[in-house]
């Protein structure tokens, strides 16, 4: 799941051994465990395949992580102690200095433990157990949704600090929950709107 197989390739078990140097009986079960979450299709008489991204499928589930982990958050804020929300400003920062650098999977990577750790003092572990499993469903999408969405990536580090000011001022929880999913709402809309830009931008071309 960290791209090293990408859409549409084929994973071969023997192969797959000889490369990791682990026996055919757990890449079986393991094939058979992604083929299960949604990440591979197994295709008789050939195999295993990595999917291929499914946009609808994308902004579906990016509207379910928005909601649970808005939730999420508001139930953990008052838990969050000022360490934890320094560290949490660290994180924005260094997401800062990945943007400057042009590092988008550092980005992605920096973004995924930031939210995560917002939420992880939330006392309701199915629900701990639900956003880490969106967050992983999405990861490889999202590590690259900013940087084809221009200016995104800039202002979800805004939006951001203005998260950490409501926690950090002790905001209503309605209050965190909804900036909280606003947040992932404003990058649903920037991909879209992009999209639809580029879309037509080709067809003007054509």
């Amino acid at each position: 799941m960290d791209g090293t197989y990408g859409p549409g390739q084929r994973l071969v078990i023997d192969q797959l051994g000889r490369e990791h140097g682990i026996s055919s009986v757990p890449w079986r079960e393991s094939l058979r465990r992604l083929e299960a979450e949604g990440w591979v299709d197994i295709v008789p008489n050939a195999g295993a395949i990595v999917k291929s991204v499914d946009v609808d499928s994308w902004h579906r589930t990016m509207n379910l992580l928005a909601r649970l982990e808005g939730y999420a958050t508001a139930l953990s804020a008052p838990r969050l102690d000022a360490a934890e929300l320094a560290e949490a400003r660290d994180l924005n920062k260094q997401m800062g200095e990945a943007l400057a650098n042009f590092d988008p999977q550092r980005f992605g990577d920096l973004n995924r433990t930031f939210h995560e750790s917002l939420c992880s003092k939330s006392d309701d572990e199915r629900l701990n157990h639900l956003v880490h499993a969106e967050w992983t469903r999405l990861d490889l999408i999202r590590r690259t949704a900013f940087w084809y969405a221009p200016g995104r990536a800039l202002a979800s580090l805004a939006e951001h600090d203005q998260i950490l000011d409501l926690i950090e001022a002790g905001a209503d929880a309605d209050l965190i929950e909804t900036s909280v999913r606003q947040h992932e709402i404003n990058t649903l809309d920037a991909v879209a709107k992009h999209e639809a830009e580029r879309k037509a931008a080709e067809r003007a071309r054509s």
